[in-house]
């Protein structure tokens, strides 16, 4: 029983392995879980009608077996797993699976490790769907990303321009990535002030000033594509992190 003073990430904790008070939290979640699934794939979905609820089903219950409490808000967790269960699915599905739904299995009484091992569900999808699908959610990503960088003053054709053509300069570059990415207090700066913390970077990176401040775009541009959702534009470049 959960107390009303009790977080959504303790109770959580508290019911992984408590069979009938997860199944209940799963229903109270599945208008959130329905939600980001239509966020990912740009259109409504039905329970029962559409296979991607179903990944977001597992995937919501992946999320709470894998939680951890000192890592950060549950539902941020569980919604960045859904939206990554959802992409593989539409990457990788193309054959008959075998077909397990989230209530179908549940392991023994005393053997809590076997709850990891659910089966993942999913009907065949014809090359074409999948191809539509693919092409649909890589447009709606870059609409999106046009709309995130415009906040910054910048065009898709600024972040070209601003692209490493020599090998050490894309070394820098990546480097100065790396140790954003890698730090989320850089990381909100960015975000929120709208500017490259250049002496915050030189410090840490040793790279020369004016390098730090001609990859400004291009920094920016990785920052919002691999902090975002832009998971299929991510996996079609090379950031080194």
């Amino acid at each position: 029983m959960n107390s009303a003073s009790e977080s959504i990430n303790e109770r959580v904790v508290r019911i992984r392995f408590i069979k009938e008070e997860k199944n209940e939290f799963i229903q109270d979640y599945k208008p959130f879980i329905a939600a980001t699934v239509e966020k990912c794939v740009g259109r409504y979905v039905t329970y029962g009608q559409d296979d991607e609820l179903s990944i977001g089903l597992i995937a919501f219950e992946e999320a709470i077996n894998h939680y951890d409490f000192n890592k950060g808000n549950f539902l941020s967790f569980a919604q960045n797993v859904i939206k990554r269960r959802v992409i593989d699915y539409y990457r990788k599905e193309k054959r008959h699976q075998n077909v397990a739904y989230i209530n179908d299995y549940y392991p023994d009484e005393g053997d809590e490790d076997s709850v990891y091992d659910y089966i993942m569900t999913a009907e065949q999808i014809q090359s074409k769907y999948y191809d539509q699908e693919i092409n649909d959610l890589r447009k709606a990503e870059i609409m999106q990303l046009k709309e995130d960088l415009q906040k910054f003053d910048l065009s898709f054709n600024d972040i070209a321009k601003s692209s490493p053509k020599h090998k050490s300069t894309k070394k820098s570059y990546l480097d100065i990535v790396k140790f954003v990415i890698e730090n989320k207090e850089i990381v909100d700066k960015i975000k929120q002030k709208k500017y490259i913390p250049v002496a915050d970077i030189q410090m840490a990176t040793k790279l020369p000033r004016k390098t730090i401040e001609r990859a400004r775009n291009y920094v920016i541009a990785a920052v919002l594509i691999l902090t975002g959702d832009y998971y299929s534009l991510r996996d079609y470049i090379d950031w080194g992190v």
